[in-house]
């Protein structure tokens, strides 16, 4: 009976490859949350950089749950992000609501050479002081609905609009400007912002912020995402979900073909994480349903061995993952942008990779087995068999025929590993050998 070792040694390289992509630029970083310690009233840094995503909501969600405005003055965010999605940034929007009415003040800062775009304008415009350094941009800020109608899409634009306006007029802001961000994908510079009435103002760094709202005397503590906060971004992805799922279907069916452990606790673990990311992103029931046939359709493919079941499940698999992202019956808004561009035909083209390597690992297995039910067992016998692991008198163990592993007993002497052996005889699937 065969172990599938290059099969899983592919698995764990994808997966690595896979969070290490998703982790690239991400700070590991974490407070010391001394401000709790009763040290002095301290401004409270917050990045907020690169994507909206699962882990960045968890990061204010724990930071901003847990202070109060006897030891933290102000909190700022600090700003140079774009896209995500909008579920998470309304969420966010709760917790500095929170703060507010804790009567600490929530102050975004678009840093020198940044932006707030796309999903990022929802956190920035609900912020009590919406400051920017000259020359950055904000807006953009129009959602899409992935796999909606066009009326869909235009409902959902309309209301975030209303969204984004309430939030503007919320802090005595340009609700016009704003909403304009969302109907019409507008974008403004930090000068145009602060002459509309869109942000509440322009310094040229920092530490002129901070001196500008007189809070340069006061302590400062940084936060950025954990390592928990990280994973929860990478794993709360459709892209990333929809591979794990789709990838641990297979494993699992394979190893019901195959008959081993391995690969079946590798597929639950996919599984098991792939939902967790479909559940936090709200994905689409329909994707998933288009994954588990991808899974079918790919599995079929052991059976049939003419490439159509494979073509036919990655098709599918794709267009689930596609899915996964849509808010088509589901309560999310969607994203700001499509969560999908290169990225999302890179892993295509590395899916299709996956399911070149299949059919070369299928049709190894369909061979030795064909040869099997051709010439019957008695072919086996006579035949010279590498040895995989060291058997001494009487011992099982397993050798290696044609790049297929069997369980074997030795009945001669002690042989060691990559040692030749004859096949004397075969009972069930276990040969019996000797040294040659």
């Amino acid at each position: 009976m065969t172990k599938p070792k290059g099969l899983i040694i592919v698995l764990i390289i994808f997966i690595f490859l896979l969070m290490v992509a998703s982790s690239a630029g991400h700070s590991t970083g974490q407070t010391e949350n001394s401000y709790k310690a009763g040290n002095g009233k301290v401004v409270l840094f917050i990045n907020l950089t690169g994507t909206v995503s699962a882990g960045t909501t968890n990061m204010f969600r724990s930071e901003l749950s847990n202070i109060d405005n006897s030891s933290v003055k102000a909190v700022i965010i600090s700003v140079d992000a774009g896209g995500g999605m909008l579920q998470q940034a309304l969420d966010i929007d709760k917790y500095i609501n929170s703060t507010e009415n804790k009567g600490i003040n929530v102050y975004a800062y678009v840093l020198p050479g940044g932006s707030a775009t796309y999903t990022a304008t929802y956190v920035t415009m609900d912020a009590t002081g919406l400051y920017m350094a000259p020359g950055t941009m904000i807006g953009l800020s129009q959602p899409d609905l992935v796999g909606g109608t066009s009326t869909q899409e235009q409902n959902d634009i309309i209301q975030m609009g209303h969204v984004m306006e309430s939030m503007a007029l919320a802090h005595n802001r340009n609700g016009t400007a704003a909403s304009s961000m969302v109907l019409n994908d507008s974008e403004y510079s930090s000068a145009q912002a602060s002459n509309i009435k869109l942000s509440d103002g322009n310094f040229a760094s920092m530490n002129a912020m901070l001196a500008g709202l007189n809070l340069s005397a006061y302590g400062k503590e940084y936060v950025h995402q954990s390592v928990y906060d990280n994973f929860l971004g990478f794993i709360a992805n459709p892209l990333i979900a929809g591979i794990f799922i789709l990838i641990g279907i297979v494993a699992v069916f394979l190893d019901l073909y195959h008959g081993t452990i391995v690969l079946s606790v590798i597929g639950v673990v996919m599984i098991g994480l792939g939902l967790l990311g479909a559940d936090i992103i709200n994905a689409s029931i329909f994707g998933l349903i288009l994954l588990l046939l991808a899974g079918i359709l790919i599995f079929l493919e052991f059976k049939t061995n003419h490439g159509i079941a494979l073509l036919s499940g990655l098709i599918t698999g794709i267009a689930g993952i596609y899915f996964l992202a849509s808010s088509y019956g589901t309560s999310s808004p969607g994203y700001s942008p499509a969560p999908f561009g290169e990225s999302f035909y890179m892993f295509s083209i590395a899916i299709i990779l996956i399911g070149i390597l299949l059919i070369i690992y299928i049709s190894k297995i369909l061979k030795s087995q064909r040869r099997e039910i051709y010439t019957g067992a008695e072919s086996l016998k006579g035949h010279s068999a590498d040895v995989v692991t060291p058997m001494k008198r009487n011992e099982k163990g397993f050798v290696m025929i044609d790049g297929v592993q069997w369980e074997a007993i030795n009945i001669g002497v002690d042989v060691n590993r990559s040692e030749k052996v004859v096949i004397i005889e075969r009972k069930g699937l276990t040969l019996i050998v000797k040294k040659i």
